[in-house]
């Protein structure tokens, strides 16, 4: 008998408005999508759609106007502001689109500051650190600082700072926005492979229907109504 999944990311008629009366801008238009552990789903739409509202709503960075969202069963609407950067730094993994990488930090460095502000053990963190590094083919760039590496390897190493906390969810903002079609295709399989062999559950938003290929599933978002593709 084939178990399902624990589902991860329950969201429900999940909104953002913003400002009120005749200038109210509805970001995100009553949202619903589940999704599970070793899923990686892709949430396309043009820029202005509602994609990195939806995204920040998820990783408890933004309050919705209205609707539920629940992940690994703890319902973020009902959390404190301490509970949400408790939540964001145990639970959830950013990856940028400006990668956001410490420019004074070698590659190692940037992931160990992940280990230091979410209290990891220094020596399992460490020895984790080499571990993301060597899967992620950036052993030889361990100690390069982000103004050495290509986009490539600075997107890889924001992959690994992302796992660094073994988070439940990944969420994504256009990680091949700087990177040509190959290391694009490239960081993107990336994603999806880590994702399935760690069994987690990971959100990619991209403007980019191709690396939305990759993607287990697929949701589209217009004018901030999601459906599925």
């Amino acid at each position: 008998m084939t178990v399902a999944a624990a589902t991860t990311v329950d969201v429900r008629q999940l909104c953002k408005t913003y400002g009120s009366g005749n200038t109210a801008v509805d970001a995100v238009k009553s949202a619903t999508f589940s999704a599970s552990a070793g899923e990686f789903l892709a949430v396309v739409g043009p820029s202005g759609s509602g994609k990195t509202t939806l995204l920040a709503m998820l990783g408890g960075l933004l309050t919705p106007t209205s609707g539920n969202v629940s992940v690994g069963g703890m319902e973020l609407t009902s959390l404190r502001s301490s509970q949400l950067a408790r939540f964001r730094r145990e639970k959830v993994g950013f990856v940028f689109q400006g990668y956001n990488l410490l420019p004074y930090l070698t590659a190692r460095k940037n992931l160990l500051a992940i280990a230091q502000i979410a209290s990891l053990d220094g020596k399992a963190a460490r020895e984790r650190a080499g571990r993301l590094l060597d899967e992620l083919g950036l052993s030889e760039r361990a100690h390069a600082y982000p103004a050495e590496m290509s986009g490539g390897e600075r997107q890889r190493v924001a992959i690994g700072r992302a796992l660094m906390n073994d988070p439940a969810l990944i969420l994504v903002d256009e990680p091949t926005a700087n990177l040509d079609t190959a290391r694009g295709k490239q960081v993107v399989e990336m994603l999806v492979a880590e994702v399935r062999q760690r069994n987690k559950t990971a959100l990619m938003v991209t403007h980019d229907m191709r690396m939305a290929e990759y993607a287990g599933r697929r949701l589209i978002i217009q004018d901030g109504i999601l459906s599925e593709a």
